[in-house]
């Protein structure tokens, strides 16, 4: 049971979701993802005459149950399991996040960058919205989220995946290094 509690090595956890994706393929033909499942959601519940949206989301009602699945299986998890210590983030991200101006006092996210009071200054406004929408608006074009693209798109060698994958990285990197500096 101690193993539920660490962490599982890349050479574990890798090919375990290689052999998920290609069982997925090869048994039902679909490809895992999980983005999506947004545009299933807003098919089922906003009865508009949008012709992005006008398509039968019924016959991708598995991948919302896969959403299901993940986010019961994420409480599960938490409940049974627990968390015995809190997210540990390396000291050098924690004075490299300082560096820019944002505190740090424990967990995964900064409350200083991602809560409500940060929502309503202009920088997290610009931050969380704003970016949030460029985020959105790029998965759907891309036709994919990170993961989507990283996981299931490169394990079919699909050219697009490599390149929204490349794009993905660069876009972080300018992000992180030319215009966060800018608004923090």
């Amino acid at each position: 049971m101690n193993f539920l509690y660490e962490p599982w090595p890349w050479y574990v956890a890798g090919p375990l979701i290689g052999i998920t994706l290609f069982l997925l393929l090869w048994v039902s033909n679909k490809n895992l993802g999980i983005s999506s499942s947004f545009r299933h959601v807003c098919a089922a519940c906003v009865p508009a005459n949008i012709s992005f949206l006008k398509y039968d989301w019924k016959a991708e009602k598995w991948n919302l149950i896969f959403v299901l699945g993940v986010f019961l299986g994420g409480v599960i998890a938490w409940n049974v399991i627990g968390h015995p210590e809190l997210i540990a983030i390396s000291d050098a991200t924690i004075r490299d996040i300082q560096k820019l101006g944002i505190s740090h006092e424990s967990g995964l996210l900064p409350s200083s960058l991602i809560s409500f009071e940060s929502f309503i200054t202009w920088q997290g406004f610009l931050f969380m919205a704003i970016g949030g929408f460029f985020v959105g608006f790029g998965t759907r074009y891309a036709g994919g989220c990170t993961s989507g693209h990283a996981i299931t798109g490169l394990s079919h060698l699909q050219w697009a995946s490599l390149l929204a994958v490349v794009g993905f990285f660069a876009g972080g990197l300018v992000m992180t290094h030319l215009i966060f500096p800018l608004i923090f």
